[in-house]
């Protein structure tokens, strides 16, 4: 959301469009959006579309972005959205969090608000001699604040090389180049045995079947933070029992820290991180 108050925002934006749209569109109009540093997405029902580039004009003019995007899928192995720009042509953009400068493509990259408490939480997680693994490091979103805030050594590992040069250049705005190191590999091709005292597993749906190679970078009693979607009905049990049950098959015992639900992903699938230590048997 903007800074500004919605009670304001939304009832002037409502008082332009109402000279623009048939009356019957106007109380359609998105009550909420999302704001990544100047660029906005915008979700429309289906009605609103014959007047999307007229809508995402005035959310642009009231709420002073330079980019408008429509909401639309996000697919794939790399949890790209699939965004449809309606206003301006740059959709590339800084948006400031916590201290972290996060510089990305809100057209083709996830980032999402409602994760904000997680990687505030990761700006207070580490030592200053951690060494930390990211498996799934995207632009940073979680071990840019390890790094700058915590004074954590790390090593962001990602896949897709178009996330991975803003990465780079995220690690280069931080000014944590000192501390740390970025792959441009699957993690599972990654050498390192033995040497993280903390991993993070940011990703979602898939990310049991990536446990043997956490395990296998992990150091004895290292703490591994966990990701994964979950259905309610499965809850509390998952994801607890499936991580369990791989690190005992791999001669590994595991300790639950504490567990926290991030968002609703789905209906009735909830996103949630778990704290584990490990320890070898």
């Amino acid at each position: 959301m903007s800074r500004r108050s919605t009670r304001v925002i939304k009832p002037r934006i409502k008082e332009i469009l109402s000279e623009t749209l048939p009356s019957g569109l106007v109380d359609k109009l998105p009550k909420r959006w999302v704001q990544i540093g100047d660029v906005l997405i915008l979700p429309l029902r289906e009605e609103l579309l014959p007047y999307k580039y007229e809508i995402a004009k005035v959310y642009a003019e009231v709420l002073e972005v330079k980019t408008v995007l429509r909401k639309g899928w996000i697919l794939g192995e790399f949890r790209e959205p699939h965004y449809e720009i309606i206003y301006g042509h740059d959709p590339i953009t800084i948006h400031k969090e916590n201290g972290i400068l996060y510089k990305l493509d809100a057209s083709r990259i996830m980032f999402s608000p409602a994760n904000v408490k997680e990687r505030v939480r990761m700006a207070s997680i580490a030592k200053p001699n951690e060494l930390v693994v990211d498996m799934f490091a995207g632009i940073g979103h979680l071990s840019l604040p390890i790094a700058k805030h915590c004074k954590a050594k790390v090593i962001a590992i990602e896949k897709s090389p178009y996330t991975f040069r803003f990465l780079v250049e995220n690690i280069e705005l931080n000014r944590v180049q000192d501390r740390m190191t970025a792959y441009n590999i699957d993690n599972r091709e990654f050498k390192g045995e033995n040497i993280a005292d903390r991993i993070l597993m940011g990703y979602v749906i898939s990310t049991h079947e990536f446990i043997p190679k956490a395990l296998e970078i992990a150091k004895d009693e290292a703490v591994i933070h966990y990701h994964n979607t979950v259905p309610e009905r499965l809850m509390p049990k998952e994801p607890f029992a499936t991580f369990q049950k791989t690190a005992r098959e791999h001669g590994y015992e595991v300790e639950l820290l504490e567990e926290h639900v991030i968002k609703r992903y789905a209906p009735g699938v909830w996103h949630v991180v778990l704290d584990l230590r490990v320890f070898k048997k």
